[in-house]
């Protein structure tokens, strides 16, 4: 098999859409797959929308998660130009070659494509009418997704439009001729284009490229196709908020794929060895923002302390947290009993700015709920002096220390950590008390216990 060319063509309007990742993803998986090339080329002729801005949107989404392009641009190649604003006089030739053959003819002032074969009209007995019939036979696909489709283009169409520009059908079968394109890999939502461009392959006498239409991605509720008017719909969403690049990946190469033995969480190598069509779904993908998240959480457990400190930090800053004056050894303490708990990092610092700041709010429900049952000061008075009393907050000795005060007081532990919790920080949760506690040690968590005592 001669090297596969596959290739995303994306119109740049200023927004990354997950549906048209998905689509670059899986061209992208399949080069990588096949070691083959992947094309990126810019369908930028409708001049209102498509600005530069837009274009460094697209551009930076494909960076962000990754996808690299071989040819393309900023990477040059031998089939350019890649914008198709640029390809003009390609458009000419391969329309010079239909009108030679007589594939083309003029009306409405637009041209169009003539099909080949004669219309007859058929007298229909069951429905007493005359219908007419197109007498050349439907245009079979093989698709490397659906399987066998058929289907028949009736009517001519539009290949330019009357004011001169080439229509989306004719410029996209002229682009993938021009540049060698071996496999189109695109939405079902093409499908129905397809015939058309079969249509326009062998009157161009080109070898038809295997087309594999993947599966819908549906919004997260109700019925109907993701736009990017839906939340969750937009790349650059996940990237404002310092998602894991690797997990959103990874997340979209499942919207309508599987290595089919349940698998979820892969390196992008293992997916590169792994994908092909034979698991690519028929049926529609549901986009789950939950699933998202949660597959984001492993990505940061599992990043290393140095990589995690470093995105933590710069969220940190960004914040107004002066990093500048806290001991880097007290910050991975802290960044170390959250890791494993935050599912993104834009929560980080509602998770842990109390760590670094003595003013800080008290959750007003979390307060009253509190203070429903034993009377906060109370639990506070029977403990204070533990904290007033030792040097070292350790978890093992906090937790001694807390136990027999609540067993001289017929309580259990737990009844304390409420207060103590709410006292330290303003929050109802957050990492385990007792390890939090001794991150914090003395100097931090007497003060505000006493200030909390006072308030009460």
């Amino acid at each position: 098999m001669s090297e596969v060319r596959v290739r995303f063509a994306p119109s740049p309007t200023g927004f990354f859409h997950i549906g048209s990742a998905r689509t670059a993803l899986f061209n992208w998986l399949y080069a990588k797959h096949t070691g083959g090339k992947f094309i990126l080329r810019i369908e930028d002729t409708d001049k209102e929308r498509n600005t530069e801005e837009a274009l460094q949107v697209l551009l930076e989404g494909m960076r962000w998660l990754g996808l690299d392009w071989d040819e393309g641009p900023e990477a040059g190649g031998d089939y350019g130009p890649y914008f198709q604003s640029e390809r003009q006089s390609i458009y000419d030739d391969y329309l010079k070659i239909l009108k030679d053959k007589g594939r083309t003819y003029e009306k409405d002032g637009a041209l169009w494509f003539r099909l080949e074969g004669e219309r007859y009209t058929e007298y229909d007995e069951f429905h007493k009418a005359e219908v007419e019939k197109v007498k050349n036979a439907a245009v079979v696909i093989e698709d490397a997704i659906r399987g066998r489709v058929e289907r028949a283009e009736e009517r001519d169409f539009v290949i330019v439009r009357s004011n001169g520009e080439p229509v989306f059908h004719f410029v996209n079968v002229v682009d993938d001729i021009a540049m060698g394109i071996t496999h189109v890999i695109r939405g079902e939502d093409h499908l129905s284009n397809t015939s058309k461009h079969v249509e326009l392959f062998k009157a161009l006498g080109a070898e038809v490229p295997v087309f594999a239409h993947i599966p819908l991605i549906l919004k997260q509720s109700g019925p109907g196709k993701m736009s990017k008017r839906d939340e969750g719909a937009l790349i650059e969403e996940y990237e404002q908020r310092s998602f894991i690049a690797d997990a959103v990946r990874n997340y979209i190469c499942l919207l309508g794929w599987s290595p089919k033995d349940d698998q979820e969480k892969m390196s992008i190598e293992t997916i590169i060895e792994r994908f092909d069509f034979a698991g690519v779904n028929k049926g529609n993908a549901r986009f789950d923002e939950t699933k998202l998240s949660a597959l984001n959480a492993e990505y940061i457990r599992e990043l290393a302390m140095d990589v995690f400190a470093e995105k933590a930090s710069s969220i940190l800053k960004a914040k107004g947290i002066n990093l500048g004056s806290i001991e880097e050894s007290y910050l991975l303490k802290v960044l170390e009993l959250c890791q494993g708990k935050i599912k993104s990092m834009d929560t980080l610092f509602d998770y842990v700015h109390y760590f670094f700041q003595d003013g800080y709010d008290f959750d007003a429900k979390g307060m009253q709920r509190i203070q429903k049952g034993v009377d906060p000061k109370v639990l506070l008075g029977e403990i204070m002096s533990i904290f007033e009393n030792e040097a070292e907050y350790s978890s093992e000795t906090l937790e001694s220390s807390i136990q027999a005060i609540a067993e001289a007081n017929e309580r259990k532990i737990f009844a304390y950590f409420p207060v103590i919790r709410m006292a330290t920080s303003g929050l109802t949760g957050g990492p385990d008390l007792l390890p939090m506690l001794s991150v914090m040690g003395r100097e931090r968590v007497l003060p505000r216990l006493q200030s909390f005592l006072e308030k009460l």
